[in-house]
This record gives C-alpha cells, sequence and structure tokens, in this order.
C-alpha cells in the first residue's frame, strides 16, 4: 500500500498528531516538534521569535518538506515561509493552512500560476467563529453598558446613578455572513437584536452589496466580518458610516483595510458613533501615532479576538475531514479560491 505522506510544519500538541495518525493508515504523518518553534502560548502557531535551527536541523527539515505530499501549515506562518514549502516540496499538492485570511498569506506569498495550480490550499475559515463572534458581543456589551464610563468612575471614586441601554430590540447589522458572521447573528438574536446581513451574493439569508448603505441607516450596531479581497478593500467608507444611526457601536474584527480607518475616527470623535471595539487595522502593529489608542470610546485588541486554547483542536478537526476528501477525491473545505484569495 503506497502512503500519502503528510508533514506537519507548525507546532501541534503531540496527542492531536495522533488524531491525525488515526484518520487513516494509508497517512504517513511525519512530525519533529525539535525542528518546530517552541509555542509561546496554547495554539500559538508562529511560535518563539528567537529560535533558530542549527545548520544540522535545517538540512533535517529541508528534506522532511521536501518529501511532503499534504502539510499542514508552514514556517512561521509567514508568507515567505510558505513560498519556500512550495519550492522546496515537488510533489505537494495541498496545503491546510491555519487562518481564517491566509488567503492574503498566499497571495503576498507570489506564487507562480503553475505552483498555484499544482497545489491546493485550504484556509482555517470557521475555526475561529466562537471566539470572534463571542468578542464582537463582548465589545458591544462593553459599549452599551458604558464600560469605559465605568472604568473612569471607579478610578475617580465616582458614585453616580444613570440608565444605559439595552441590546433587545435593536439592529445590528452583520458585513460578511460567513461562519463568523452567523455566529454573531445567532448570538445576537439571543439577546432579542433585530438582525439584517450583507454577503457577497444575495440570497434568502442576505442582501447583496448593493444594499450596504441603505441597511446601514437602519444600524445601531455594524459588525464586519471580511476578508480583505480586491472587492472588500475600502468597503466601509465616509458614507457607509454616516449613514449608521446616531450613537451606533462598529466592531470590526475581520480585515483592517476593509475600512476607511480616517472616516471611523472622524465619526467616533464628533460623537456621531457611540464607540468601536476594533480587532484589526490596515497597519499592524497599530501605530504609537494612531488616534485609537487615545479614543475612550473605542476597545481594541492586537489581532488576538480569534485566538483560543481550542484552536488547535479545531484546526486538526477540519484538517482531518479534509485529509478524509482528499483521500477520497472530494472537494476540500474551506478551499482557498487562488483567482479571488480568498
Amino acid at each position: 500500500m503506497e502512503r500519502v505522506p503528510v508533514v506537519i510544519a507548525t507546532p501541534i500538541e503531540a496527542e492531536l498528531v495522533d488524531e491525525l495518525r488515526a484518520v487513516d493508515e494509508r497517512l504517513d504523518v511525519r512530525f519533529e516538534p525539535d525542528l518546530l518553534p517552541p509555542p509561546r502560548y496554547p495554539s500559538d502557531h508562529g511560535g518563539e521569535p528567537s529560535f533558530e535551527r542549527t545548520p544540522e536541523q535545517q538540512e533535517r527539515f529541508t528534506q522532511l518538506v521536501a518529501g511532503a505530499e499534504i502539510a499542514l501549515g508552514f514556517p512561521r506562518e509567514s508568507p515567505a515561509g510558505l513560498a519556500w514549502m512550495v519550492r522546496t516540496a515537488p510533489h505537494l499538492r495541498f496545503v491546510q493552512c491555519m487562518y481564517a485570511g491566509a488567503g492574503q498569506q498566499l497571495r503576498a506569498a507570489d506564487l507562480s500560476e503553475e505552483e498555484l495550480g499544482r497545489v491546493t490550499f485550504a484556509s482555517g475559515s470557521g475555526v475561529h467563529a466562537t471566539p470572534l463572534a463571542e468578542w464582537s458581543l463582548f465589545g458591544i456589551l462593553a459599549l452599551t453598558k458604558g464600560l469605559p464610563r465605568l472604568l473612569r468612575d471607579k478610578r475617580e471614586r465616582r458614585w453616580d446613578h444613570y440608565p444605559t441601554s439595552e441590546l433587545r430590540g435593536k439592529t445590528m447589522l452583520v458585513v460578511g455572513l460567513g461562519e463568523i458572521g452567523r455566529e454573531v447573528a445567532r448570538l445576537a438574536e439571543a439577546f432579542g437584536m433585530r438582525v439584517t446581513a450583507i454577503k457577497r451574493r444575495a440570497d434568502q439569508t442576505a442582501a447583496g452589496p448593493e444594499r450596504l448603505d441603505e441597511l446601514a441607516g437602519e444600524a445601531d450596531a455594524i459588525v464586519v466580518t471580511l476578508p480583505l479581497t480586491d472587492e472588500t478593500r475600502g468597503l466601509i467608507g465616509h458614507e457607509t458610516i454616516a449613514r449608521l444611526r446616531d450613537g451606533a457601536i462598529f466592531v470590526n474584527v475581520g480585515r483592517g483595510g476593509v475600512v476607511d480607518e480616517q472616516a471611523l475616527v472622524d465619526a467616533l470623535r464628533s460623537g456621531k458613533l457611540g464607540g468601536a471595539a476594533l480587532d484589526v487595522f490596515a497597519e499592524e502593529p497599530l501605530p504609537e501615532a494612531s488616534p485609537f489608542w487615545e479614543l475612550d470610546n473605542v476597545i481594541l485588541s492586537p489581532h488576538t479576538a480569534a485566538l483560543s486554547a481550542h484552536e488547535n483542536a479545531r484546526l486538526v478537526e477540519l484538517f482531518a475531514e479534509n485529509l478524509r476528501r482528499y483521500l477520497r477525491g472530494d472537494d476540500l473545505l474551506s478551499r482557498i479560491d487562488t483567482s479571488l484569495f480568498y
């Protein structure tokens, strides 16, 4: 029986490797953790920045990758690491990427048409729906219930009574109704919110992009979950933000480049928006001079809202299903369209 070599090129737990080996006896799962950067925290795919292989280790790692037909992750989860892997492994046919936004990494790897045609790439889309949806609702709740004021009053030992708003009866607009967007909508509806949505192609669950500004005019909260593509870059501009209801809350857990950040800053400073919860930015790390650091009505996180102690387990579950599909010759889940890089 000819076996299919599967190389694990990103740090994961040993018990998860055992789960992959149990998927099918035709799989030859190769995992050499001493050749990978040690993780700094659970589900860290980049690993310790100071890690360097010895020349002997680098030779072993190169030989390991060169024999791969399938790979889980790629070195440092960087575009350069992806390009190196594809060019080092002539028989590579499938790479399971770790990030939902892996299309951006694939685009940045600048692979040739031949390389893109030879290798199938799948993203981690859907794996991060739970933590990102929870973070979105956390941001909306925190701003609706006045967390910035609560923290300020606590520091100043101020004891004032005042009413706050409620989510029940308010309208949320979800821009991007994929796995993350659907989970955001489910949680919002559980709080009694009315949910509208935009997706690339309209259907019975969501409107098309041409109705974005119309639906923005009805929104008390907007949650952006979009990837960054040629179609979505700058999609949420000044006009869309201006149409939101006064005091609306803006959440972005997609990609920073989807939003006109200056228009967002202006709306936050003027009081047009009640606040924003932002996990992603056009430039990362966020520059020290960015006004987002100083705005009291902004909750921000350093693109970490998707991180979860359960991430590796969910990624391996997705990869295991894709391994079964690969062996059967079926379509892969979360396959990246290399014409759209999404």
